[in-house]
């Protein structure tokens, strides 16, 4: 299949000359998917196969990889166009076997441009078997579930509409039918009160119990064993991932005539996460995992490492027991695949096909069989050496010779390199810089005062147009690199010193770009530091967008990349840089969110030591190792440290002063953090210090209202992550005392968490759903122990706390006496000293009871006697709840 390449039709007034961007077949990989999908649909097709089995090794994964430039993202769409219609490539790629039978393929670009999600993902495995016909009613109920709770208010239909992403899936239109549809008949099944209300409170048991008795109005759908789990659990991110074994049983339970082999093409793997952070990869393997009669085929640059064993715990299922076929080594099929270079076949095709005089190749057989052999397969070196035929097809009115073309890739890239002009030269050396780029800032990098440079070179075939980065265009790395070794060996090529002003000249050009959006501060200070350690600049505005990337909570990795070759070169790039050690703490700091608090507190401790920094910049560092002390329950460190941090008045003392609040209310002070919050102003955070205090005295009307001020305020300024954090609280003490509100709080709070990572914050909504369910959900223990395993993960000792907190109001409501003091007992080895010890001395007041003699006690507002009775009120009025519930 081929289409009109517009860069090269529009580089010639030849109107019989014909260019089309030709794909050059890879017929051996090819051959692999097919034999991959008949092993993998006989081995589905037989009789002990149970889409519902979570122990048998997974053999439903087939991986190519390879270095960029390979051409795998033309493989994958390659693949994905056969598989849609079997004449797509023509007679080049053989039809697929008769056994394999009926196939739906969904093809899914994972790049960070591309706008996906896993939301998305989930989404797009959905409407690809819309056009098999029928619903898929398992899946359907809990999706219908999880998007009411996450998308309150928004249709699907719409919401499918609007993205642009889903335009290309044809069962967009139908997939809302579908699923009305399958809640209908199950509403009429169950007696449920309407149809996508009925899957919320009473509806919702309702059809749990049916399926759980296994009635036989939903008979059927009671034999999915995991249905009625997965509807009670948490319609968040995580169940979403575990619903794609529902789509699994769905797709086994089709009736011969419409049953179709699923297979789900991953590309851009790499773009998933790095070797730390692989959340989104442990969603998408579990979706793997759990969609065992699903193909799914994976094109990226790393090796697939999921026969790891070391990788568990970041990974669900890491190891060669449960992946046997990913191992190196593996013969049968599916398996892993390196992308190897085009064979001496598929290049001459490929040049053939991709220009045309007269039905008949521009190139003659000698130039063809030379640029073949140049290339050793690789697709950019063709697509260059076509780009270069063109220039002097155009330029001599002739074909080229063969001898013309006796270049490898270096130097092709640097015959490409010397045909520029000087002017488009010095361009391209300054954009090397950077790892993308507006035209504005090339021309401002190459100390030009006019963009026609700038505009000509991204017109040429080694730029790339990535429209979803901050700055649209990027440098093919591998032109980055020979475009480097080409440039020292020309005339008129750059000194050290000639980089090094290229380098100052692009990193104030940066500073008026981090004065954009935040996607725009985080790449233009990730690439600012990168340009200051590699030619040993000074950091100059780098230190406002420091205080500017932490000023709000979300936490975007600032990592940087090796040093450049002309940086090292030049001598100027240092190991244990200013601007080194700048990134380091931004990277400790953000990668807190995803680690234990204390590997963050080794790192800013090395900072601190290290004597890098200067002095300005010394609080970053310090503050927000006092606050990760203050999360492992060092007090006396975290206190040190805030108040260092207040005693120098920097940027970060406001929030310090609200750190010394905190501290404060940990052991009980509650007149001094009164008094202190509301001095903290606006800047300091007051309102959300002051929610915090309210709910401890059991005001929680109060304490939501100032939770919503400070989160609306944070919504004015701007600050998405700190009107999250907001949310989070504000759900957390609605809770106590208004169910149905604290439902949609927490979904509120879930929603402003999706674009953002507070840890914190996430596992407070977590500890909010326990509390407003405190005394009314019988594995209200069981949830906690999870909650709390997740907070020791991450090393937040007052999450610890809270989680116990809500256990004991759960006892209390339940007025049994052995699991009050079960409850109270795990409470109380929190307690350090005085701190959370307020927390135990309030288990005590809600139940009426004296604390021991030997408990620290809190200094409360107002008197004592009153927030025992506003405590005693929150518990007798969940207990009414309950009962009202129980129908007693």
């Amino acid at each position: 299949m081929s289409r009109s390449d517009l860069r090269a039709l529009f580089r010639s007034n030849d109107r019989e000359l014909k260019a089309v961007d030709y794909f050059a077949d890879r017929r051996d990989e090819w051959a692999t998917v097919v034999e991959s999908l008949v092993r993998h649909t006989r081995r589905v097709h037989e009789a002990g196969f149970d889409v519902e089995d979570l122990e048998t090794p997974r053999r439903n994964v087939l991986v190519f990889y390879g270095v960029g430039g390979i051409g795998k993202s033309t493989l994958s769409r390659g693949v994905a166009e056969h598989l849609v219609d079997g004449e797509a490539r023509g007679a080049d790629w053989t039809p697929l076997d008769p056994r394999v039978g009926r196939v739906a393929p969904v093809r899914v670009d994972l790049s960070r441009d591309s706008g996906s999600d896993f939301e998305s993902l989930m989404l797009a495995l959905r409407l690809a078997v819309v056009e098999l016909g029928e619903p898929m009613p398992a899946f359907d109920l809990a999706f219908q579930r999880y998007w009411e709770r996450n998308h309150p208010g928004e249709p699907l239909e719409e919401y499918l509409r609007r993205r642009t992403w889903f335009s290309r899936f044809p069962g967009a239109r139908s997939l809302s039918g579908q699923m009305q549809s399958v809640l209908s008949d199950v509403a009429q099944a169950a007696s449920l009160p309407g149809t996508t209300g009925a899957l919320v409170g009473k509806g919702l048991r309702s059809l749990v119990r049916a399926l759980r008795d296994r009635r036989h109005q939903v008979r059927s759908l009671a034999e999915c064993r995991r249905l009625a789990d997965l509807l009670e659990a948490e319609p968040d991110l995580e169940a979403l991932s575990y619903y794609s074994h529902l789509l699994a049983w769905d797709l086994s339970r089709l009736s011969a005539k419409r049953r179709a082999t699923l297979v789900v093409l991953l590309d851009t793997f790499e773009d998933v996460g790095d070797r730390v952070h692989r959340d989104l990869e442990r969603l998408i393997q579990r979706v793997a995992w759990l969609m065992p009669n699903v193909l799914f085929i994976i094109t990226g640059r790393n090796r697939l490492q999921w026969d790891d064993a070391g990788l568990e715990g970041q990974l669900d299922w890491a190891g060669a027991d449960f992946w046997p076929l990913l191992v190196g080594g593996a013969v049968e099929e599916p398996r892993q695949h390196t992308v190897g270079y085009l064979s001496a076949e598929d290049c001459e095709r490929y040049l053939c096909e991709r220009l045309t005089v007269g039905s008949r190749p521009l190139m003659d057989d000698s130039a063809r069989h030379l640029i073949t052999a140049n290339s050793h397969g690789l697709p950019l070196y063709l697509d260059l050496a076509v780009m270069r035929f063109l220039d002097m097809y155009r330029k001599n009115g002739r074909a080229p010779v063969a001898s013309e073309f006796n270049l490898d890739f270096p130097a092709l890239v640097a015959r490409t390199f010397r045909d520029l002009t000087p002017s488009v030269r010095q361009v391209l050396r300054a954009v090397s810089l950077l790892d993308s780029f507006s035209v504005e800032l090339a021309a401002a990098g190459a100390g030009l005062d006019h963009d026609a440079p700038a505009l000509e070179l991204v017109e040429r075939p080694f730029v790339d147009l990535d429209p979803g980065a901050p700055w649209p265009y990027r440098l093919h790395n591998l032109v980055r690199d020979a475009m480097r070794e080409a440039d020292s060996t020309s005339e008129d090529r750059w000194s050290p010193a000639d980089w090094r002003r290229a380098a100052q000249r692009t990193l104030d050009a940066l500073e008026h770009e981090a004065d954009g959006d935040r996607r725009r501060l985080v790449a233009a200070l990730r690439q600012g530091l990168t340009l200051a350690r590699d030619y040993g600049l000074k950091l100059g505005w780098l230190q406002d967008a420091a205080f500017r990337y932490v000023d709000d909570f979300v936490w975007e990795p600032i990592e940087l990349p090796a040093p450049a070759p002309a940086a090292q070169a030049s001598h100027h790039a240092r190991t244990g840089s200013a601007a080194e050690v700048l990134a380091s703490t931004l990277s400790a700091i953000a990668r807190r969110q995803r680690r234990h608090r204390s590997e963050t507190a080794e790192q800013l401790r090395g900072v601190l030591a290290s004597g890098q920094l200067p002095e300005s910049l010394l609080e970053l560092p310090r503050y927000f190792l006092a606050e990760c002390d203050r999360d492992l329950g060092n007090f006396a460190a975290s206190l040190e440290g805030m108040r260092k941090v207040v005693d120098t008045g920097g940027r970060l003392a406001p929030t310090a002063a609200r750190g010394l609040v905190h501290l404060a209310r940990r052991v009980g002070r509650f007149p001094q953090v009164h008094a202190a919050a509301e001095a903290l102003g606006v800047e300091g955070r007051r309102d959300r210090a002051l929610g915090d205090l309210w709910w401890t005295q059991g005001n929680m009307a109060l304490a939501c209202s100032s939770y919503a001020v400070n989160r609306d305020e944070a919504l004015r300024l701007g600050q998405p992550g700190e009107a999250a954090l907001s949310q989070a609280c504000l759900a957390f003490a609605a809770a106590f005392r208004d169910r149905p509100r604290a439902g949609e709080e927490i979904t509120r709070a879930q929603d402003a968490l999706g674009t953002v990572s507070i840890r914190w914050a996430e596992i407070q909504t977590k500890i909010a759903s326990l509390v407003r369910d405190a005394g009314v959900s019988d594995d209200l223990p069981a949830r906690a122990e999870a909650v709390v395993e997740e907070a020791r993960e991450a090393g937040l000792t007052s999450s610890v706390a809270y989680v116990r907190f809500a256990v004991c109001l759960h006892a209390a409501v339940l007025g049994e006496s052995a699991p009050r003091d079960e409850a109270r007992e795990r409470l109380h080895e929190c307690v350090r000293g005085e701190e959370f010890a307020y927390l135990v001395e309030l288990s005590y007041l809600m139940a009426g009871e004296e604390p021991p003699a030997d408990l620290p006690r809190a200094e409360w507002v107002d008197e004592r006697s009153r927030v025992r009775a506003r405590w005693a009120a929150i518990v007798d009025d969940r207990r009414r709840e309950a009962a009202a519930q129980r129908g007693d």
